[in-house]
C-alpha cells in the first residue's frame, strides 16, 4: 500500500530511497512511514519496504 492505495510494484522489497525513484517523487520537503514508524531522511537508504507494507510518503507545503 502506497498512500492508502494499492501499489504492485515487482519486487519482494526495496528501500525508500528506491520507491522514490521509482514513483519519482523529487519534492524536497517529504515526509515518509512504513507502516506508521516515521523514516528519516538519513534512513530512506537503508529503511526496507516489504510486501505488505504500508507506506506513507507526504509532500510538505508551505506558503503564505
Amino acid at each position: 500500500m502506497l498512500n492508502n492505495r494499492e501499489e504492485d510494484i515487482d519486487m519482494n522489497q526495496l528501500t525508500v530511497s528506491e520507491l522514490l525513484e521509482l514513483k519519482k517523487f523529487t519534492f524536497h520537503l517529504i515526509i515518509t512511514k512504513i507502516n506508521g514508524r516515521l523514516v528519516k531522511k538519513e534512513e530512506r537508504d537503508s529503511a526496507i519496504i516489504s510486501d505488505g507494507d504500508e507506506v506513507i510518503v507526504l509532500h510538505m507545503i508551505s506558503g503564505g
